[in-house]
């Protein structure tokens, strides 16, 4: 059974950075498209950002030229480096992959942006 596990998230202060780690069981060959989901309280699930088999990625508009999504295949990790936090960045944010045509979820890791 395919996991992926997130670590990374925190309090951090308005304009901080965050680097969150998803680490999967298995080749990150083998999972596609993967990426980063986000739930805010009250709100629904957004997509935050996706990255596809070329390599190629795409991004929320309200997170462009902040995060940057990729992956290391060596380690079978993907990366969410998040920059120029802001407070409406806080929420639940999760790991997301496809092998075998299955979804794969992470169990969620909380980013709080306040001072």
């Amino acid at each position: 059974q395919v996991q992926l596990v997130e670590s990374g998230g925190g309090l951090v202060q308005p304009g901080g950075s965050l680097r969150l780690s998803c680490a999967a069981s298995v080749s990150i060959f083998s999972i596609n498209p993967m990426g980063w989901f986000r739930q805010a309280p009250g709100k629904q699930r957004e997509l935050v950002a996706i990255i596809i088999s070329s390599g190629a990625t795409n991004y929320a508009d309200s997170v462009k030229g902040r995060f940057t999504i990729s992956r290391d295949m060596a380690k079978n990790t993907m990366t969410l480096q998040m920059d120029s936090l802001r407070p409406e960045d806080t929420a639940v944010y999760s790991c997301y992959g496809v092998s075998g045509g299955v979804p794969i979820w992470g169990q969620g890791t909380q980013v709080t942006v306040s001072s």
